[in-house]
This record gives C-alpha cells, structure tokens and sequence, in this order.
C-alpha cells in the first residue's frame, strides 16, 4: 500500500559548495564542501531510494513500474511513463556557480535523448550582498555576447539581482544565470542533468585544472532577449496554498502551516511534493500512518492520496509541488 514516501538524500560535493545543508537544513553531509542534496531524482545513476515504511529501500523507478498512475497520476504516467519528470533538490552555493544556461525540450532531446532543463529557485537563506545572474541586462545578440566571452567581460552583459529569503525565480531552459556565492535555496527543475558551462570565473579545481566549459552548446541553446518578468510574486497568507510559480512543467505554491490544515486534490491529476524549510508537520489519513516530517526533509505524496491533514507541531513553512493541468487550448 503507498503512503508518503521519503528519500535516502543523494549528496554531491561541488567545488562552490558548503556546510549549510547540514548547519542550516540538519542533513549529514560527507564534508563541507557539499553543494548539492539530491530529494528526489531518477536520473540515471541517481535514483532515490525510499528511506520509510514497508517501501523502504525500493528505488524511485521500480516503485513507478509497479504503482503507475496510483503514484504518480494517470495522466503523468500517460505523458511520461516509467520516467519520473522532476527533479528535486536543496543547494548550498558558498561560492559562485559557474554561469550557464540548459537547453530547451527539442535541442535536449535531438542532443542527449533527455528532457530540458527549465527549473525554478526558492531563497531560503543567504549572505549580505548575495546575489543571483538571471538572464542577460539588455537584449543582446550571438556578436555581442561571444565578443565579451573572448574579451573576459561576459559579465558586463549579465543581470545581477540582489536576494533575500523568499525571492522565487523561474529560469526557463535558454536563459542564461547562476547562483552567487552565499545562497541557500530550494530548486524544483525538469528531470535532466545536462548544463552548458559557459563562463566559470577563472577558477581551477584542487589539481589546478580548469573545470570543462560548453561555448559551442550553449550557442544555440541561448535567449539573447533580457526577461521581462525576472522575479516571482506571490502573498503570505497563513494556511492557504500561494502560487509561486506555475509552468507547463510544474507548480510550486508556498505554504506557511499554524494550524491543522485539510487538503484536498482531487482536482489535479498528479503527485504532490512537499520540502519543509522550516519547523515541523505530520501527515495523517484515514488510510496510511502518521508521517512526520522537518526542516530540510521532502516527501511524496501518491496521486492517489487526494484527501489529508497536515498538522504543524510547531509553526512550519512548506513548499508544494505537483504537475499542474494542461492550459486549455485556446480557439
């Protein structure tokens, strides 16, 4: 019988990364130098491994192949089958990430056999004077750019937006950004792992090599437009779910819980997500045990779960995330 499901985390040491996964989020990281905490993945080489429950120790993809739609919504399964087509994660950048842009669904597809890559960036903490690169200052064109990207100066082009808690920004596949160094977020993305390196700082690795660079792939994967929406906006009201960001590829509410909150999805066809970026919540139905969950944990909620209670045992912020329905095409 499904319940909600939590996640063996799949950590990754990253060159920028830091120790506030585990300062910050409590999770127990392999050092300090830990950038990323993978929730909830099937990428190849990378699938979750159930951590709760019965389940326990079954993986991710094995657990779709049995469960289908029950898991993850008939019309998920529908579209995306055995594939699981998010990718969760929390990410500690103590140092600057290299500038980079993803490619969209086609050129992902005709390149790597994979998804594209558009994700989203939830603030949690950060440094003073912290600050993200998300997309370009002005409009801009293929001579320009690779001119600044000989000259040095790409970062002459690029626009810098300051942070704090709770900003939200969805970067579309082709947008050129990086987290600056001194944030902690939460990023909600399409399943792929595939990144275009194309500006890194001049920064070498702990054997004095230049990590690998992708001017070549990027070319034709970027936007040269500067975005005109660059930040997410969205109310706190205790209690009621708050859109953050809605795409053809997932959307995230926000959630602040004070109360025992009853939720019900029998309008959408899909599983829910949820991270807790702070306090304390259990899960309950009529059909399952207790599930408790903190700050820094992630569970999934089966599609087939559409009625529960979420019951804060101290005051708790949420993230809520789920594949929303199809737009109804316009005539």
């Amino acid at each position: 019988m499904l319940y909600p499901l939590k996640f063996h985390p799949i950590y990754k040491e990253k060159i920028w990364g830091g120790n506030r996964l585990h300062t910050y989020l409590g999770k127990e990281i392999p050092s300090d130098q830990t950038g990323e905490s993978w929730e909830i993945s099937t990428v190849p080489g990378n699938i979750s491994v159930v951590k709760n429950g019965e389940l326990q120790e079954n993986d991710l993809l094995e657990l779709i192949e049995v469960y289908m739609g029950d898991l993850v919504g008939d019309a998920v399964y529908e579209k995306f089958g055995n594939e699981f087509p998010l990718l969760i994660k929390y990410i500690d950048a103590d140092d600057v990430l290299s500038v980079q842009v993803h490619p969209g669904d086609e050129l992902a597809k005709e390149r790597h056999e994979s998804f594209g890559k558009s994700e989203m960036w939830y603030i949690i903490d950060h440094e003073p004077s912290a600050y993200i690169i998300n997309g370009f200052e002005h409009d801009t064109d293929k001579k320009q750019y690779q001119f600044n990207l000989a000259a040095g100066t790409i970062e002459q082009l690029l626009k810098q937006i300051p942070v704090a808690p709770g900003d939200a920004f969805y970067i579309p596949a082709g947008r050129i950004h990086a987290i600056g160094a001194g944030i902690l977020l939460a990023e909600i993305q399409q399943t792929s792992d595939i990144t275009y390196r194309v500006y890194d700082f001049n920064r070498t690795d702990d054997k004095g090599q230049m990590r690998e660079l992708h001017t070549d792939l990027a070319l034709d994967a970027l936007d040269f437009f500067a975005p005109k929406n660059i930040k997410s906006e969205y109310k706190n009201i205790a209690n009621q779910a708050q859109q953050v960001v809605k795409s053809p590829y997932f959307q995230t509410n926000n959630l602040i819980v004070n109360k025992p909150l009853g939720k019900d999805f029998n309008h959408i066809d899909s599983f829910v997500i949820y991270m807790c970026l702070r306090g304390e919540v259990v899960f309950s139905a009529e059909d399952f045990e207790d599930v408790s969950m903190r700050k820094g944990d992630t569970i999934l909620m089966p599609a087939i779960m559409k009625s529960f209670q979420i019951t804060p045992k101290t005051e708790a912020h949420l993230l809520e995330v789920f594949i929303p329905e199809p737009e109804p095409v316009k005539k």
